[in-house]
């Protein structure tokens, strides 16, 4: 970059879409700040917040939230998300499909976006903990995100033809 260089954007965007991407780099970052900032009423939409995503066995890796954090940061505007634990996608199948909340059992290995999305919604919850979220965070004194029940994995839904999970 040089004195006088610009990026050229499409000046009739009307959304930019923000989530998880393995290729995120500073041109996607530039080109979403000038669309969001620039073009009049450009909507600024996230699928998910998650801060990391367990993408291999291997680690947990940057998850979608961070690449919502990078356009936040430029362009000093909050997104509208439209995954967990945003209450978008509940209202619209209760409504559409006629379901009662209280019907409904979120299952989830993340305290953050599963669980928090049951909770929210008036759900009940099972966390399942073959994923994200160890029973030691589950039972931490900083953790406020209390699920109704909790399992190891999914398999404890189909041990025995019983139950496998506990309440919490």
């Amino acid at each position: 970059m040089g004195s006088g260089d610009k990026l050229e954007y499409d000046k009739n965007v009307g959304a930019v879409i923000v989530g998880f991407d393995r290729h995120i780099n500073y041109y996607k970052i530039q080109y979403a700040q000038l669309c969001i900032n620039k073009n009049e009423g450009c909507h600024f939409i996230a699928t998910n917040t998650d801060s990391v995503s367990p993408i291999t066995d291997a680690q947990e890796w940057a998850g979608g939230g961070s690449m919502v954090g990078a356009i936040k940061g430029c362009t000093g505007k909050e997104p509208t998300v439209v995954g967990k634990p945003s209450p978008l996608i509940i209202d619209y199948l209760c409504d559409r499909l006629n379901l009662q909340r209280d019907r409904i059992c979120m299952v989830g290995d993340r305290l953050d976006t599963d669980i928090l999305f049951g909770t929210d919604n008036g759900l009940k919850t099972v966390l399942v903990l073959s994923g994200v979220t160890s029973e030691e965070k589950l039972f931490s004194k900083e953790n406020t995100i209390i699920p109704d029940f909790y399992a190891d994995s999914i398999n404890d839904f189909f041990i025995d033809g019983s139950l496998g999970f506990t309440a919490t």
